[in-house]
């Protein structure tokens, strides 16, 4: 939710744009049941949620939809083994079930991940287990052995028991440990291996959970760029980013679901809280053959001398190397630092020490705060993970009700939204009429689940663009490829001339549908070019001329979105862009 410097080369350009679609439609007709702020997750499942009751729901967010703390996640979803140090058991349980449904639901992007712990003592190794559910108190932190690690497993496997979708636990001694991941620091004793999920394209679900609000019907409209600025009598005072113009929609119930920004959020709409207490955490993205090969494509999960969680997690060809967990000014841009960078490099060492890193293999870097609870002096590790739910009247318009999400994460975002939405319902007198519980998600729906089904799927839209293709579009975008392939001719759908991995076809196809606004929003949310360090300066150049060409943008409002997505890309994530031919 950041400030958007596109409005203000808007302005010194003169021109203004016409209103989007979307908007237009909102500046004509503006009342709704309930608005919602914030597209992150939780904001576009409660959207979601609230769209398929009938409800007649708007969506509103400043920026791009998922460009917040939802893009900077750790692309897991996970249980929260680390949340039973803290007594958590109902959140872990919560977390357990809808991981295991996750799998079920949304298989195009949520895959069962094998997590290993190094382990180096059997009583208070070097680096502790992932929790400290034993001790349940603040403090320096305890460092954690076998023993611990190995109860804490047994306990983490026993909520998966019914419908578990993931292998229990194992545990191995050095020997077959160094057998299997033969980089490891010799000195580790044990491994202990768990299953919990992988997330490898978290805008793209988000986009997924979105659509199927959208697909609803008309009551569901939803908007990007376009932010909240007031709440008074006429209601939620919005304005277009691209724009500038402002309008108020009429509610009875307005959600802030603005995450980290709840707080910012509600002093804009006059109403001041407390809330939120977030914390910083950071990620690089390495171009590191030997580091990737050296994970045998497990993610590396334990727990530095120090408390913090940390990962090795092999992604998209990549190596994502993450987190760390620090108090952060919310009035202040979230960006991963050198300190940082050099304390994932310490922790490489140390697991990999044979291992050489440095900065010139990084080749993305990201940072985003975790949308928790004010803590005070708690440690930020034994913050709670859980959600709650602030309400608040709105005197300036009687009977209307303001909803403030305090928590909430990647992996419960269908159980909170029903939540939510539930409370929702209650304050319109109104009662759930469908359930989200086993309902597909986008491309999920009728994914086929076998290698035959797979194959059978290939073979049936592979006529006009090629299995190879039909099977890359399959991984990309679940079913929902189908709709691309019905909408791009495949003779015609050749490939850019500065990534081979994409076709001019469905770059359009992604710019016409997936409500694109800003160049940034192509290359950084809807296709993963920025993620994996493939996007270079001749590449940025034929985007622009497609998007271009599908908004159309002049000539100036094209030179602008270039240097804007440069700009961005190299002060918030370290990208320098080469000037080279093509990309990989």
């Amino acid at each position: 939710m950041s400030a958007n410097p596109t409005t203000t080369q808007r302005h010194r350009h003169g021109r203004a744009p016409r209103l989007r679609a979307e908007v237009a439609d909102l500046h004509a007709r503006p009342t709704a049941d309930v608005v919602v702020i914030g597209a992150g997750i939780n904001g576009i499942a409660t959207f979601r949620d609230l769209a398929l009751q009938g409800v007649d729901v708007v969506l509103v967010e400043r920026d791009d939809f998922v460009s917040g703390a939802s893009s900077a996640s750790s692309h897991m979803i996970h249980g929260g083994i680390r949340y039973l140090e803290n007594g958590e058991f109902r959140l872990v349980q919560e977390s357990v079930r809808e991981r295991n449904a996750l799998i079920r639901i949304a298989p195009h992007y949520v895959k069962p991940l094998e997590t290993t712990v190094p382990i180096f003592s059997t009583f208070s190794g070097m680096l502790s287990a992932p929790m400290r559910f034993l001790t349940h108190r603040a403090g320096r932190p305890t460092e954690r052995g076998a023993a611990l690690i190995k109860a804490g497993l047994t306990l983490y496997d026993s909520f998966s028991r019914d419908g578990g979708q993931v292998p229990r636990h194992r545990f191995h001694g050095a020997k077959r440990s160094l057998a299997e991941l033969p980089a490891l620091n010799p000195g580790v004793k044990y491994t202990a291996t768990y299953y919990d999920a992988s997330m490898h394209d978290p805008e793209r679900l988000a986009l997924d959970v979105l659509f199927d609000g959208l697909a609803s019907g008309p009551h569901a409209r939803a908007a990007n760029h376009l932010e909240a600025v007031a709440l008074g009598a006429e209601g939620v005072r919005v304005r277009d980013g691209l724009t500038g113009e402002e309008f108020a929609i009429a509610a009875d119930v307005v959600v802030n679901a603005s995450g980290p920004w709840t707080d910012i959020t509600n002093a804009q709409l006059g109403h001041p809280s407390r809330f939120m207490g977030g914390t910083k955490g950071s990620h690089i993205v390495l171009d590191h053959p030997e580091l990737l090969s050296a994970t045998a494509g497990r993610e590396i999960f334990f727990e530095h001398e120090d408390g913090r969680i940390v990962l090795i997690y092999p992604l998209k060809g990549r190596v994502m190397v993450g987190t760390t967990d620090l108090e952060h000014d919310m009035r202040q841009p979230a960006v991963c630092t050198d300190d940082e960078v050099d304390y994932f490099f310490e922790l490489i060492a140390h697991v990999f020490p044979g291992i050489r890193v440095d900065r010139s293999q990084i080749v993305y870097r990201f940072s985003g705060v975790r949308p928790l609870p004010r803590h005070d002096d708690t440690q930020p590790g034994f913050v709670s993970r859980d959600y709650r739910i602030e309400r608040s009247d709105v005197a300036e318009r009687p009977g209307t009700m303001l909803l403030s999400l305090v928590g909430g994460k990647w992996t419960t975002f269908r159980a909170l939204a029903e939540h939510l939405s539930d409370e929702v319902l209650g304050r319109l007198g109104r009662t759930r009429v469908h359930s989200t519980k086993g309902l597909a998600i986008g491309g999920g729906a009728a994914y086929p689940a076998t290698d035959d089904a797979r194959r059978v799927w290939v073979a049936a839209h592979g006529d006009e663009v090629g299995n190879a293709r039909a099977a890359a579009l399959l991984d990309r975008y679940g079913t929902r490829a189908s709709d691309l392939l019905g909408e791009v001719e495949g003779a015609e759908d050749l490939a850019l001339d500065h990534h081979p991995g994409y076709t001019r076809g469905e770059i359009r196809w992604l710019v016409r549908n997936e409500r694109v606004v800003h160049l940034l929003d192509l290359v950084q949310r809807r296709t993963s070019i920025a993620f994996t360090g493939t996007l270079t300066a001749p590449l940025l150049e034929e985007l622009a001329d497609l998007v271009a060409a599908e908004l159309a943008w002049d000539a100036e409002r094209r030179v602008a979105e270039v240097a804007q997505a440069r700009r961005v890309l190299a002060e918030r994530h370290g990208v320098t862009l080469l000037e080279v031919a093509a990309a990989g």
